[in-house]
């Protein structure tokens, strides 16, 4: 794909979403995919390095996928100091309609070129 097509990947992928009634910023889609496509336990602070933000960036971020109930946090058993961030159903429910409209989207873009 080209660099053009990606954004029309991104592009086309974005809307559905949003008109799915799920309407997140870039931020809370980064946060959001972290906690579902990569290994765990994920924390605020481990987050907020990993992509280069502050801690209240990423606690923002978390108020409101747990707002829609994506993820949630739980007290680390380990480190009374910590948060772990943890997978939901509906989350892996939403990651699974999100691999479906990103398929759409990207079959859509193949045939346009």
């Amino acid at each position: 794909m080209t660099p053009d097509q990606h954004l029309e990947l991104l592009h086309a992928t974005t809307i559905s979403i949003v008109r799915r009634g799920i309407d997140l910023t870039a931020r809370q889609q980064t946060v959001f995919l972290t906690v579902h496509l990569c290994d765990g336990p994920h924390t605020v602070r481990g987050m907020a390095t990993a992509l280069n933000v502050n801690k209240p960036a990423i606690t923002r971020a978390l108020d409101k996928l747990e707002s829609l109930d994506l993820v949630r946090r739980e007290d680390d058993p380990q480190d009374r100091r910590s948060v772990l961030v943890k997978r939901t159903a509906k989350g892996a429910a939403f990651l699974r309609e999100m691999r479906r409209i990103v398929g759409a989207a990207a079959g859509a873009v193949r045939e346009a070129a």
